[in-house]
């Protein structure tokens, strides 16, 4: 599943995508396989839909594997690491993505409190347990690249109890990502993009006000894909981005406030 080389050849890396069964995850998952990585979809519980990112990439030609844990319970990310690692026999690419969905479904209803205890456990203490071990990992091995998901507001603020707690989350994650950098430098690279309104599931659904409000607060005036994160993904961990360490990279289409 390669396009060649011309653009962030991916060719021969191995590399795991957590949360990968939708959205953003998804994106990344096939965009990193189109560039000729063989990749591990990993999932909590949707492993319908995880099975048929596998089988959207092998059927274009590339390798994948399916590998379900709950990465909010440590002991789990650690069996997640181990298992990742003896699939392959190493992992040149860890991309954390996984994050709870607060703003649809069960999430959406729990508490104040609720919310703040997952986030903390899955957005937060997992990038960072996982992380740290991958990172130890890749340095021993000499080379490697780790990827965050944060947030482009969550440095500048929005309103809401949402805004308050994602906000609260992904400061933490954009904060971890450029201290681990330097630790694990100058052999493993470690990165984070900070998506703006990218229209996913809650997106899809949002009201004519939130709609306004995307267009309004975008140079761009458009929600941003699933797409375009996993592009940038797919450079920021290849080889052609080798001198890229330590930065949190918004892509929100401009938008500044």
């Amino acid at each position: 599943m390669t396009d060649g080389k011309q653009f962030a050849d991916l060719s021969s890396l191995r590399a795991i995508v957590t949360g990968a069964s939708t959205g953003i995850g998804r994106a990344i998952a096939l965009e990193l396989a189109r560039g000729g990585a063989r990749t591990i979809v990993h999932c909590r519980q949707s492993l319908e839909a995880a099975t048929v990112v596998c089988e959207e990439i092998q059927s274009s030609g590339g390798e994948a594997h399916l590998l379900s844990a709950d990465v909010g319970e440590p002991d789990s990310a650690q069996r997640l690491i181990d298992a990742a690692w003896s699939h392959w026999n190493g992992i040149d690419i860890w991309i954390n993505n996984a994050g709870v969905d607060l703003l649809t479904g069960d999430g959406a209803t729990l508490d104040y409190g609720e919310k703040l205890q997952r986030l903390l456990d899955v957005d937060v203490r997992s990038a960072v347990l996982i992380g740290k071990e991958v990172g130890r990992r890749m340095q021993e091995v000499g080379h490697g690249v780790i990827l965050n998901i944060g947030w482009d507001q969550a440095d500048r603020g929005m309103e809401g109890d949402s805004g308050e707690l994602f906000a609260t989350a992904k400061n933490a994650v954009m904060g971890f990502t450029r201290s681990l950098a330097v630790s694990v430098a100058p052999q493993v690279r470690v990165n984070c993009i900070a998506p703006g309104w990218i229209q996913t599931a809650w997106g899809d659904h949002a009201s004519e006000t939130w709609q306004a409000r995307v267009i309004a607060e975008t140079p761009l005036q458009r929600w941003g894909t699933p797409e375009d994160i996993a592009k940038l993904a797919r450079f920021l961990v290849s080889r052609d981005a080798d001198y890229i360490t330590g930065q949190v990279i918004a892509a929100n289409g401009g938008a500044i406030r």
